[in-house]
């Protein structure tokens, strides 16, 4: 079944010679077809002209510029938006701000693409949009929507390389980047970009960047230091991750072996081992993997407890499976991805109504996942 466009919300009317709303409203070139957005209460095809609204056309030229911004009349509806709004550029980027801190995703994109089709040449908004797809990804896939927070990855790294190939260059895109790419394991990149991120910055004073200047400029120099000081950026390790996460788990498994071989006490490495081990269902080996991995500096995160626990529940250790993701939970207590397991946890220790009480509570954090309401529906409590 076709989905309707928002476009399909939208009328096109053309005002006649005397039209206007009063002397502060915008002018309205009454040649040119004028996009109206439609109201909730209007039935299909219908339109009263005597209700329109000014507020109904800004929110149909808000429209276009999201679903339509090749639309032939473009120029002429920003030039309307910048008239009528002189500050919309501000006052749409932080509502989309806000709208992704409230995880209301839909409509910071929503906000968002218009902003693009608004000032296609704005690189903060393209930036923006990469962190906002960033931050959607990492919702998703806490969420276990694997699929999902890949698909926002994908539309990040487009609106990061983007925002990279700017001209003159912006510092805080190759930054973002870098924490982009270390979130993918893809250290040889993140070291490339953080390099350059300092490269960019090196000739400004600490007075001229301000305190927030200084902490990422030294910031990125620790991470490129921890880089370095683990040999991330090695061949075998980045192969590892590829393979591995493109589901060719034996050779994966062999480039990162290779990797520990010289590198034994780097925590990531054995983290990725039990990964793989993981993946190929051979979980009394990668529970041992991700029992090194925390006892390495570094390892003890949210992420290593996690898949400690699913180890477990494997092996049916359902006691220290609950007890590493109660101590993943202190550390990162709205992760539905971890909630979710607590769920599983319960169930197989026999207790469906702690099972349905950690269902319920991922679904106040996120009430589109679907998992979480699947298994309450099952358990019909």
């Amino acid at each position: 079944m076709k989905q309707n466009s928002p476009l399909d919300t939208v009328y096109f009317i053309t005002l006649g010679e005397d039209f206007k709303f009063s002397e502060q409203a915008m002018h309205i070139d009454p040649s040119i077809p004028l996009p109206v957005q439609k109201k909730d209460k209007d039935a299909p095809g219908t339109f009263n002209m005597a209700e329109l609204t000014e507020e109904q056309i800004l929110a149909g030229l808000l429209t276009v510029m999201a679903y339509d911004s090749d639309n032939k009349n473009i120029l002429y509806y920003r030039s309307l938006l910048k008239k009528a709004r002189p500050n919309l550029k501000a006052e749409l980027t932080e509502a989309a701000i806000l709208k992704t801190k409230n995880e209301d995703f839909e409509l910071a994109e929503e906000i968002f693409a218009s902003l693009r089709g608004f000032d296609p040449e704005d690189i903060a908004t393209v930036l923006n949009t990469a962190l906002f797809l960033d931050q959607r990804g990492d919702f998703y896939r806490q969420s276990g929507l694997t699929d999902d927070a890949d698909a926002c990855d994908e539309e990040a790294l487009f609106y990061y390389k983007q925002a990279m190939d700017a001209e003159p260059a912006v510092p805080d895109a190759f930054f973002n980047a870098g924490f982009f790419y270390l979130k993918k394991r893809n250290f040889v990149e993140a070291k490339s970009v953080f390099e350059t991120y300092l490269a960019l910055t090196c000739e400004e004073s600490d007075e001229d960047m301000g305190e927030n200047g200084v902490y990422k400029k030294n910031r990125a120099q620790e991470i490129l230091n921890d880089i370095a000081n683990r040999s991330l950026e090695d061949e075998h390790f980045s192969a590892a991750y590829r393979l591995i996460d493109s589901d060719k788990v034996e050779e994966g498994l062999e480039e990162i072996r290779l990797f520990i071989t010289k590198n034994p006490h780097v925590w990531n490495a054995w983290f990725m081992l039990g990964w793989g081990l993981r993946k190929a269902g051979r979980f009394e080996e990668a529970l041992k993997a991700f029992e090194k991995a925390l006892s390495l500096e570094g390892g003890k995160t949210a992420d290593t407890y996690n898949e400690l626990a699913i180890c477990c529940m494997e092996q049916n250790l359902t006691d220290e499976a609950k007890k590493y993701l109660l101590q993943a939970l202190s550390m990162e207590p709205e992760n539905t991805k971890i909630i979710s397991n607590l769920g599983y946890v319960a169930l197989k220790q026999g207790d469906p109504s702690l099972a349905a009480s950690y269902f319920q509570t991922v679904l106040e954090y996120d009430p589109d996942d679907k998992i979480a309401a699947l298994e309450l529906q099952n358990l019909d409590v």
